[in-house]
């Protein structure tokens, strides 16, 4: 197993996600996304894994403009304001080669063991 986690420190469900994996023994890495988000193809490969890039959206983000804006643009557009704008994913998102979930979901990475 690759496991690759993308969140923040803040986040609860990201440090749920960090004991779920160390308590099991299993080695991840985490990916911090206020110092460095996530590459463009690491996102289109999450986007393919999780069924979309609306599934990476988290309707309770901070950034109320940003995620009105997103509702608004034109479907070609909102795919690429969703990169730009990182601070408005679900948190965790966690990947296994060309699996992913997007935040807390225990129930599906016991499978990947």
């Amino acid at each position: 197993m690759n496991i690759q986690i993308f969140g923040t420190n803040k986040s609860f469900d990201t440090k749920k996600a960090q004991r779920w994996f160390k308590e099991r023994g299993i080695r991840f890495q985490m990916i911090d996304m206020k110092e460095k988000g996530m590459s463009r193809g690491e996102f289109d490969n999450v986007c393919r894994a999780v069924g979309g890039w609306a599934k990476l959206v988290d309707e309770n983000a901070k950034d109320k403009d940003t995620l009105a804006l997103l509702k608004w643009l034109d479907e070609s557009q909102q795919a690429d304001k969703l990169f730009e704008n990182q601070q408005l994913f679900r948190q965790p998102i966690v990947r296994n080669g060309r699996q992913a979930t997007v935040g807390y979901c225990p129930e599906v990475w016991e499978k990947w063991e």
